[in-house]
């Protein structure tokens, strides 16, 4: 096992610790808010959806996102295209 920091530590290539466990929450509860818009975005306006949608990256990322990712996903999303955000047990490291 690797310390990295306190509350963060490496084992078999996978992050462990609350640090981890806090970005794995975060990525969780942005797939859940994506799932959400994707469910709603035909009764929301394009500005709503676009906000929505920063958010989600928002929380994840914990900063700003880049616009044009923004505008992707909201893209992607208006034409019904389906987002999967896939958030595994364990987060791996490089």
């Amino acid at each position: 096992m690797t310390f990295i920091e306190p509350g963060l530590s490496v084992r078999n290539g996978f992050a462990e610790g609350p640090l981890a466990d806090a970005a794995l929450s975060r990525a969780a509860r942005a797939g859940q808010l994506l799932e959400e818009l994707q469910e709603q975005a035909a009764t929301m306006t394009d500005r709503q959806l676009r906000d929505g949608v920063h958010r989600a990256l928002r929380r994840f990322t914990q900063e700003q996102p880049p616009a044009c990712q923004v505008d992707r996903f909201t893209a992607l999303i208006r034409r019904g295209v389906r987002i999967d955000w896939v958030v595994p047990d364990r987060l791996p490291c490089a």
